[in-house]
């Protein structure tokens, strides 16, 4: 199947309620037909692995051409090139989740790419470092607990990020990751402890999401946060007979069905 042929498709298939509906799910797109996953994963299989057609397929800008092309994509023949490419390009939060969790994550190039994206002064490419550890620790099954451990510091300093999509693309990985086995899952919840007793609200937001995920995995109550000794006080230069400040509830960034993750 032709380039043309497919974006063809895609504009007979799209429908205009699809195309108005994305935004409820927080998806914006310069161009897009309106054709739902569903069609797409049908016609990814009728296609097959095409690695060609994938890289033709993303520069289209197309949004559902883009997913298309994350669904024929080889892992096996992806590039430096090809990452740098769509990760400096992600357009939104659903193409590169969709690129990181169909393909890119079981590229040999995906863990050197964690890393590089995780600097990323954009919010889409940053968002893009963490839709790929998560799809990792979800899918690698290879890997070992001592290689996601040393991702954890990754996680943290970008846990002070208050951009929406990174936000949820950090507390999705460190979730994710804690998931793997129970060492994970305690070096998770120790992490998600400190995250939580953080003065920035998306940065306890992220904290207390993971706590309560993972503590629930493992059949107990989220941990309750002790309150700091007079010895921490005197430190951060705040008397222990000075009133307690009055608590403030975590401002939960801005969320949709289709962005929980």
């Amino acid at each position: 199947m032709t380039t043309k042929e497919v974006l063809a498709w895609l504009e007979k298939t799209g429908t205009k309620a699809a195309r108005d509906g994305m935004a409820r799910y927080g998806i914006v797109a310069s161009h897009a037909c309106g054709v739902p996953m569903g069609a797409l994963l049908k016609k990814s299989r009728e296609i097959g692995t095409d690695q060609r057609l994938s890289l033709a397929l993303w520069d289209t800008g197309c949004y559902e051409a883009r997913l298309l092309a994350a669904l024929v994509g080889d892992p096996a023949q992806v590039t430096r090139t090809q990452m740098k490419s769509w990760g400096d390009g992600f357009e939104n939060w659903a193409d590169g989740d969709t690129a990181c969790f169909k393909l890119l994550d079981r590229s040999p190039l995906a863990w050197e790419f964690v890393g590089i994206w995780a600097n990323s002064p954009r919010e889409y490419t940053k968002r893009g470092a963490f839709a790929l550890l998560a799809s990792l620790a979800l899918h690698d099954r290879k890997t070992s607990d001592s290689t996601f451990m040393r991702m954890l510091p990754v996680v943290e300093a970008a846990a002070v990020d208050e951009r929406n999509f990174v936000v949820k693309g950090v507390s999705w990985a460190l979730r994710s990751i804690g998931r793997r086995s129970p060492a994970l899952a305690s070096a998770c919840l120790t992490l998600a402890s400190r995250l939580s007793s953080s003065k920035a609200a998306t940065t306890r937001w992220i904290g207390n999401d993971v706590s309560r995920e993972l503590s629930k995995l493992a059949g107990k109550k989220t941990p309750a946060r002790s309150a700091p000794s007079a010895k921490s006080s005197a430190a951060t230069g705040n008397s222990a007979t000075k009133a307690a400040p009055r608590k403030t509830r975590a401002r939960r960034p801005a969320t949709t069905k289709a962005t929980r993750r």
